[in-house]
């Protein structure tokens, strides 16, 4: 073959892969049976779509918005059909906010939240923070970031928006239910520990009671609970009250080595069911510390994991659950990378307690009711729990519960 006719092949091929190249990008153009053959018509209805539009629309319209609002058209349209609050679209930019805002140092105004209409409902203030010293208080719902409403945007997204660097400043639009009243608070970030436990004990109708918290469920809680709660032990306390309150929860694993932390080795923690990943059972892993009473006290932002901890401790320790009904999260979540350098957030299974019961939209409901008024200085809530522990303790003893409150 002399050098003319190889140069005339490699510029056939060449023009040949440029037109594959293009046609590949632009699948509207090809032959009905190549389509037919080669390409997904749902596939193809969208890049025609964004073609029209790119070609036609009385606008300049960047290419990266029409994906990203397919994107969210067909999330938004799982949310709406099957009621799932928790499946969202992240694109590049709200994807490495959420990164930066799970990783590393936590930098922000001091909240924690759980996810409602309107915006975010406040869960927790952290003491110390710029959110408790511009007078935010638990139940306050922020509607709105830097000029934006927030109303039915993901937590996670939202929360990364509020999140950011130390020193610079953010604008939040806080509404206060028992006003109607929405104000606009400016907020300079700060780096901010969050305590992952906290541990004390104190004495309540002459018995020493230890108090825990449990902030979230993030790696190593686990060990962090554990030691609180033998703190409060050597300390003398007679049994345990539990704070789950504001805990949004977080890893499915943690929560199966805190309820590890109660329950005897082999019993049914958690269950879980997933049209792709099937059928999994979730057990307590031993090494358990002695029994000791336990009061659980959650309310409606207790979510997740602390769930999945409550019903457990609840169904095979016997405890006592105190509060308002918890969240009522029931279904897990995955996140799966995209090539645009987003990603899908995707509701991919359900989760059941141990005696086989969905929380999905339902929560738990507490044997004793107790609610904190935040207008007061005293916690109620958790007076009520101590009550209660203090009762449990005096029955199991023989003696008469007290009708405390």
């Amino acid at each position: 073959m002399n050098a003319a006719r190889v140069a005339a092949l490699a510029a056939a091929l060449i023009a040949v892969l440029c037109a594959g190249i293009w046609l590949g990008g632009h699948p509207a153009h090809l032959p009905q049976p190549l389509r037919d053959a080669f390409v997904d018509e749902s596939v193809t209805i969208s890049g025609e779509a964004a073609e029209v539009i790119d070609a036609n629309y009385w606008r300049a319209v960047p290419r990266d918005e029409l994906n990203d609002a397919a994107l969210n058209g067909m999330v938004a349209k799982l949310r709406k059909r099957y009621h799932d609050r928790f499946s969202h679209y992240f694109n590049p930019d709200d994807l490495k906010r959420f990164n930066e805002s799970i990783t590393g140092s936590f930098s922000g105004v001091g909240l924690t939240v759980s996810e409602v209409k309107r915006g975010l409902r406040v869960a927790r203030v952290l003491p110390g923070t710029p959110a408790q010293r511009a007078g935010i208080g638990v139940g306050d719902v922020i509607v709105s970031v830097n000029g934006k409403s927030i109303a039915g945007e993901d937590s996670d997204i939202a929360t990364a928006k509020i999140k950011g660097k130390a020193g610079t400043t953010v604008k939040i639009g806080v509404l206060r239910p028992s006003t109607g009243r929405t104000r606009g608070v400016r907020l300079t970030r700060e780096e901010i520990e969050v305590p992952i436990t906290i541990s004390r004990v104190r004495e309540v109708n002459g018995r020493k009671l230890g108090y825990v918290e449990l902030a979230t469920f993030t790696e190593g809680s686990h060990d962090l609970l554990r030691q609180a709660v033998e703190k409060a032990r050597r300390r003398g306390a007679e049994g345990i009250v539990l704070d789950l309150r504001g805990n949004g929860g977080g890893l499915l694993k943690e929560a199966v080595l805190t309820a590890s932390i109660f329950l005897p080795e082999d019993e049914v923690v958690v269950s879980t069911e997933s049209r792709t990943q099937g059928r999994a059972v979730y057990k307590s892993t031993g090494g358990n510390l002695p029994p000791f009473p336990v009061v659980v006290l959650i309310n409606r932002d207790t979510a997740s994991a602390a769930e999945i901890l409550t019903s457990a401790l609840a169904d095979d320790a016997g405890a006592k659950v105190v509060g308002t009904r918890s969240f009522g999260k029931g279904v897990f979540q995955q996140v799966i990378d995209l090539s645009n350098g987003g990603a899908l957030d995707l509701t991919i299974g359900e989760y059941f307690t141990a005696d086989g019961t969905s929380l999905a939209g339902k929560g738990i409901k507490p044997d004793v009711r107790a609610l904190d008024d935040p207008k007061t200085k005293p916690d109620e809530a958790l007076r009520r729990a101590f009550a209660v522990l203090a009762g449990e303790l005096a029955h199991g003893q023989g003696e008469p519960a007290p009708a405390g409150g």
